[in-house]
């Protein structure tokens, strides 16, 4: 029922918004508009977990990118999200991540990070259609040469199909790694860069091209060249209208001819999409020559 996702949706943002608070039960249920009862039992409908896990991993895996950005105390940032204690926050942090946060702190390990999505934008909306004409920005963006780790699907050309055949928590660990842009990617691999048997679309993280860290399990690493691209960004939106935006952007992609700009498309570099994020707009970013 619409009523019961709108309803989650609300107490997952309500969760996101006082994460460092005491968060009851009842306080859910206000935002709710249903029972406690009610309100815990279509939590666990929607998330296939209860509130209180739900919420203990989102301060767990926030404490990991405080501890791996920042030079903090532990005990600060047990405390600082709404751990009672260091011993009962080091307990839960090796239960969750399978090291100490002390030693994570000193050497930031690729680890499977908690990333819950809003149950309201899980379904995407295709028919739904913007009403009014949307602009799309164009800018030439210069990147390193680097490495990327990646995750290979199997025969994947999109985000859907490659959920499909990896599982969708791979972002989680992208995210516990250091990236040189700020975030992971996902990547259209031109064939020089494809295993046989494996998928042209792929998600990673770009790192430096010196980067000797862990590797994780199941992960290749690619070099890319230094290159420039053009990054497509469309405008804010709504984050249930995302697959709207994108198909936005990707039609004026289609439309835009890179001679204008005394260009051509580069046929030997990725294809780069960024995590589609309402606020900023949906952004694309294709190699040039």
């Amino acid at each position: 029922m619409i009523e019961h996702i709108e309803a989650v949706q609300r107490m997952q943002d309500y969760i996101a918004e006082n994460l460092a608070d005491t968060i009851t039960l009842a306080d859910l249920s206000k935002v709710s508009l249903f029972s406690p009862w009610y309100s815990y039992r279509i939590f666990v409908q929607q998330m296939n977990t209860t509130p209180a896990e739900y919420i203990r991993r989102l301060r767990l895996s926030k404490s990991a990118l405080r501890l791996r950005d920042e030079t903090v105390k532990i005990i600060d940032v047990a405390l600082n999200l709404g751990f009672g204690s260091t011993d009962g926050y080091q307990r839960a942090f090796f239960r969750e991540f399978g090291c100490n946060p002390k030693d994570y702190a000193k050497n930031p390990v690729p680890i499977h990070l908690f990333i819950p999505y809003g149950v309201k934008y899980r379904t995407p909306r295709k028919e739904k259609i913007m009403k009014e004409i949307k602009n799309v920005f164009v800018q030439i963006i210069a990147k390193p040469e680097r490495k990327v780790l990646i995750k290979r699907g199997v025969k994947a050309t999109d985000y859907f199909a490659y959920c499909e055949e990896v599982g969708c928590d791979v972002w989680g660990l992208l995210q516990s790694i250091k990236s040189i842009s700020g975030e992971p990617v996902c990547l259209w691999l031109p064939k020089k860069y494809i295993a046989s048997g494996t998928s042209e679309y792929v998600q990673g993280v770009e790192v430096p091209i010196t980067y000797d860290g862990i590797i994780p399990d199941d992960f290749d690493v690619i070099e890319l060249p230094a290159a420039n691209y053009l990054m497509f960004r469309g405008e804010p939106f709504a984050e249930e209208d995302y697959c709207a935006a994108i198909e936005e952007v990707q039609t004026a992609i289609s439309k835009y001819d890179p001679a204008i700009i005394e260009s051509e498309w580069d046929k030997e570099n990725p294809r780069i999409q960024l995590e589609p994020i309402g606020t900023r707009g949906y952004i694309e970013l294709l190699p040039i020559k």
